[in-house]
């Protein structure tokens, strides 16, 4: 007679919880690496309300990212910025527990130790080219964690809020603005 049982998967609840402690002991460490070295500071970067300056680079190059096809070359430079004044003013207004955590999101991706294995992205977010931050974003959107797609999810909807907030995006998607009373 022909044996027909399926190997057992390699993750029993022994393993599982292996696995679980380990990423708890890396995602505290990269937390107390954050906070010793400064990258979690909690002043605001200059001219910034929310968002300090360790989140800057990160977000000078998704927000590109994240608006190509939606703003014209020779004009992006001028998007970027109104959409981190945007994301800055959102945040401000964001409650203390969901600020924290945004932060606490900033702080991970910010982080070298943290960036390189979580984005694929092994050098500092100036040098990354667009491909590399849309590879980043596609590999947490399909990923099977969904720790990273969340964190995907919330990065798409704080900027596309960002960005679509700004009455120069209107034209584009043929919004024509509010009414006038």
């Amino acid at each position: 007679m022909t044996d027909t049982t399926l190997d057992a998967p390699g993750l029993s609840r022994r393993n599982l919880l292996k696995v679980g402690l380990l990423g708890s002991a890396f995602l505290a460490t990269a937390g107390v690496a954050a906070s010793l070295s400064g990258c979690s500071a909690d002043t605001p970067a200059s001219g910034m309300r929310a968002l300090r300056q360790s989140d800057l680079p990160f977000l000078r190059a998704l927000v590109p990212a994240m608006l190509a096809g939606a703003v014209p070359a020779a004009s992006l430079p001028q998007a970027v910025d109104k959409t981190i004044a945007g994301l800055d003013y959102s945040l401000d207004h964001l409650s203390p527990e969901m600020l924290k955590l945004t932060l606490q999101l900033f702080d991970v991706l910010a982080l070298p130790v943290t960036r390189g294995p979580l984005t694929g992205i092994w050098g500092s977010w100036e040098k990354a080219s667009a491909e590399d931050v849309r590879a980043f974003l596609e590999r947490w959107q399909n990923s099977s964690l969904s720790l990273l797609k969340m964190g995907h999810s919330s990065l798409l909807q704080l900027v596309m809020m960002a960005w679509y907030g700004n009455p120069e995006s209107w034209a584009h998607c043929g919004y024509p603005g509010p009414p006038s009373i």
